[in-house]
């Protein structure tokens, strides 16, 4: 009995210390397991996201490139041209980037549970959708003098910016496409062949800006030719990639009559995607519009959209997390796994903050020289200097809120984010804007007035 009694703590305890053991073994081999995870999806998004962020920088430096050229020719070139950029942005480029958004949920998720077959038929029906919207886009181009003179714009400034948005007309129907191929390859994972691509075409552009600008006598109609003849010949390379590239063999197996049928299916998710990203874009692109109605409106109009510019530039960085985010959320989602499309959201905001403070260290650091990438005059490179505070905190917030919108979009979020915007920057950041611009004449910085609250109004959640 006593024997055991003695017997029973030696023989007990292994049986403890094995269990114990155990556990702790399953504890640290689970947590490696999900440290592993995490490492692998920030890899994965960071080879996505650097091509893609590549992608955007350099196909809206071929905006940023034509401005600094028309820059050169004098406040009023650089004032109508920066105008004529914002009213193709807002009538045009805007809306048909936000209809092809649709793709990212379609073809990623199609992409995801391998219907390969479906996301040839998906590009060709958003094509089609996309050229014909660009028609009456075009009639809106051909009189942008008149709608803007009719908006109470300065006349000098409305007719610079009517004859460049002129001469972009024949930029939106190959940005249509542009934006098509775009999707198709991105929700493939096929991203270095669109960093070749745009990254030729804007080593082509700057030659052609400074030929057409500069020698040719064009001026600011000079840039808005080469705009187009930029977009085109990337629209040729992306083309010619996908038809004869062995990657697009099982994803691009010719026209079918097929991507006719369920438009207004198509429509159903486009139109809001659409609508989501043309109230960010447009509230933006009517500061530029507002600054012209200012007391010295070649100043204020001049220093705002180099203002825009800088911004617009920043935003490509968490653009392309954004678009990281959204074909792995909708990769994994066709794929039936909804935890690693938590895990990709959850990662693409770590990487954002990051990012963002990154980026708005760097934006006061140079915000004394900044200004003399675009213009000569010292008036606006000191009004510039100014503002460039406030803007590192306000591409900071953009970029929060820039990845979340990916997420909802890819989410079949779109109605919500309508929602966000309209209120956050038609209800709050426009009034404030004018507000402090007309009422308490801040002058530009008024602009700072537009309110960043998507951040804490969209989910981050993908699953519950």
């Amino acid at each position: 009995m006593e024997r055991n009694q003695e017997q029973m703590p030696y023989s007990n305890t292994p049986q403890v210390q094995v269990g114990e053991e155990n556990g702790g073994a399953n504890g640290r081999d689970e947590k490696k397991d999900r440290r592993s995870k995490i490492i692998m999806e920030v890899k994965k998004q960071l080879w996505l996201a650097g091509p893609l962020i590549a992608v955007n920088m350099l196909l809206f430096c071929l905006q940023v490139i034509s401005v600094m050229f028309v820059g050169h020719l004098g406040e009023l070139s650089l004032s109508g041209a920066s105008v004529g950029t914002s009213f193709a942005a807002v009538t045009g480029f805007s809306l048909l980037m936000g209809l092809s958004t649709a793709l990212e949920t379609l073809s990623g998720q199609a992409y995801g549970a391998k219907q390969y077959d479906m996301m040839g038929i998906y590009m060709q029906r958003a094509m089609f959708i996309l050229l014909l919207g660009c028609i009456p886009l075009a009639i809106i181009w051909a009189n942008t003098r008149s709608i803007l003179t009719l908006l109470g714009q300065n006349a000098a400034i409305a007719a610079e910016a009517g004859q460049y948005a002129l001469f972009m007309i024949p930029s939106i129907f190959a940005y249509a496409l542009l934006q098509c191929f775009f999707r198709f390859l991105q929700t493939q994972n096929i991203v270095f062949p669109m960093v070749l691509s745009c990254g030729i075409t804007t080593l082509l552009h700057v030659f052609m800006c400074w030929i057409l600008v500069f020698k040719s006598g064009l001026g600011n109609r000079g840039a808005a030719m080469a705009n187009s003849i930029s977009y085109w010949i990337n629209v040729l390379l992306l083309g010619l990639y996908v038809k004869f590239s062995s990657s697009c063999a099982k994803t691009w197996t010719g026209f079918s009559k097929e991507s006719f049928r369920s438009i207004p299916a198509f429509l159903k998710l486009a139109i809001p995607s659409a609508v989501m990203i043309c109230l960010e874009m447009w509230s933006f692109e009517m500061l530029v519009l507002l600054s012209g109605l200012l007391p010295n409106p070649k100043l204020e109009t001049s220093v705002l959209s180099i203002s825009l510019n800088t911004v617009g530039t920043v935003w490509m960085i968490p653009s392309g997390l954004s678009a990281a985010v959204s074909t792995r959320v909708s990769n994994e989602l066709g794929a039936g796994n909804p935890k690693a499309a938590r895990l990709s959201v959850l990662v693409v905001l770590v990487l954002a903050i990051t990012e963002g403070l990154f980026v708005a260290s760097i934006l006061i650091m140079i915000r004394n020289f900044w200004g003399y990438a675009y213009s000569k005059e010292t008036e606006v490179v000191k009004y510039v200097s100014k503002l460039m505070p406030i803007l590192a905190v306000l591409c900071f917030i953009d970029g929060l809120q820039s990845v979340l919108s990916g997420n909802a979009r890819v989410c079949g979020w779109q109605k919500l984010g309508a929602y966000v915007n309209l209120g956050s920057y038609y209800l709050v950041g426009i009034p404030s804007a004018v507000l402090l611009a007309f009422v308490f004449h801040v002058g530009g910085k008024a602009k700072k007035a537009t309110k960043r609250i998507h951040d804490s109004k969209i989910p981050v959640h993908v699953v519950s």
